[in-house]
């Protein structure tokens, strides 16, 4: 069955259109659009999906609106958002490593961004708002730690991931200690907030993610072509064209921030980066980094998730990085024992 289509704009210029990816995509919004208004509905408070959206368009009772557009909107969106950040994310570091383990939890910038919230909640006793920015800027140092230590003319995928996880356990021991000097209050408050929540997240959360979202996202999918190339190795990539190391750098950062700022403001909710990507290429069934398809796939998954959560357990009584680590966890053992199968590692 062909799936690729080429569309000719009016200016002459052809492009190709991969009718499966697309419609796997309008299938993971969809998802993604249905798990969103159930779970705005999904409360000690529960609101039927219909008035849901009659509230979101304006025209429900002034008690559903304060519910839905001030305490439960901006959670979903925050959720919406830091699934597609961390997908993103992960799709940009496997195809940079071209390697499938290559997600932000196992190269250490989740640890890297719990190090600098520790830091900032044991050694300052610092507010939400200054942790949030101790966690951006403890993921950025480690991003550009790992980018530096793993330089050796240029940066390759198996010696970025060896860095990576080199500098996950250091970091993840430095994590530890900071939690055996704090009080009983500070350690509470640390481990809530390693878990991964989405709890109490309202429109202070909400903007700086979209803004981040709205320069970052286009500027990736405007290099989408070079990363493609690049996965046919450094020599024809530089052959057909695409400066590797200025395209590789500019998405190395762009993955950083992205992972930093969703970590910042939820949390190192666990493996969403890891198989979101993977979720949306066997899904596609196409090759390349699937970049568009693993940042809906992300947003889906992380909604999906929390709303789970709620239904099986009670308003707030799981965060959403439990259920995303139990089931992240259970498929990594399952990639595992694929990928050696299959004699790749």
């Amino acid at each position: 069955m062909r799936t690729n289509r080429a569309i000719r704009t009016p200016g002459g210029l052809s492009v190709r259109l991969d009718v499966r990816a697309a419609v796997v995509v309008a299938l993971i919004l969809l998802a993604a659009l249905i798990a969103s208004v159930v779970l705005i509905g999904t409360g000690d408070f529960p609101i039927p999906a219909g008035d849901v959206l009659k509230t979101l368009l304006g025209n429900g009772n002034a008690g559903q609106e304060f519910i839905v557009n001030e305490l439960r909107l901006p959670r979903v969106l925050v959720g919406l958002l830091v699934g597609a950040s961390l997908g993103l994310g992960g799709a940009l570091f496997q195809a940079v490593s071209r390697n499938p383990l290559g997600s932000p939890d196992v190269l250490g910038l989740s640890q890297g961004a719990t190090a600098g919230a520790l830091t900032v909640i044991v050694l300052f006793s610092g507010s939400a708002s200054q942790v949030t920015l101790g966690a951006l800027v403890g993921g950025l140092v480690t991003g550009l730690a790992i980018y530096l230590l793993a330089w050796k003319q240029g940066v390759h995928g198996y010696r970025l991931v060896l860095v990576g996880i080199g500098v996950s356990a250091i970091v993840t021991a430095v994590n530890g200690y900071l939690l055996t000097r704090s009080t009983i209050t500070e350690a509470a408050q640390a481990v809530v907030w390693m878990t991964g929540s989405l709890s109490g997240r309202d429109w202070t959360q909400v903007w700086p993610l979209l803004w981040l979202c709205a320069v970052l996202v286009p500027l990736v999918l405007a290099n989408a072509r070079g990363l493609r190339m690049m996965e046919m190795g450094d020599d024809v990539s530089n052959a057909l064209g695409v400066r590797v190391e200025r395209v590789r750098l500019l998405l190395l950062v762009a993955a950083v921030l992205l992972t930093a700022a969703a970590t910042a403001a939820a949390g190192p909710v666990s493996f969403v980066a890891l198989t979101a990507p993977q979720l949306a290429r066997r899904l596609t069934r196409s090759p390349g980094p699937n970049l568009l398809p693993s940042l809906c796939m992300g947003a889906t998954l992380l909604v999906t998730a929390d709303l789970v959560s709620q239904k099986v357990f009670g308003a707030d009584q799981l965060p959403v990085g439990v259920v995303t680590g139990v089931l992240g966890g259970v498929y990594l053992l399952w990639l595992l024992v694929t990928e050696r199968r299959a004699g790749r590692i």
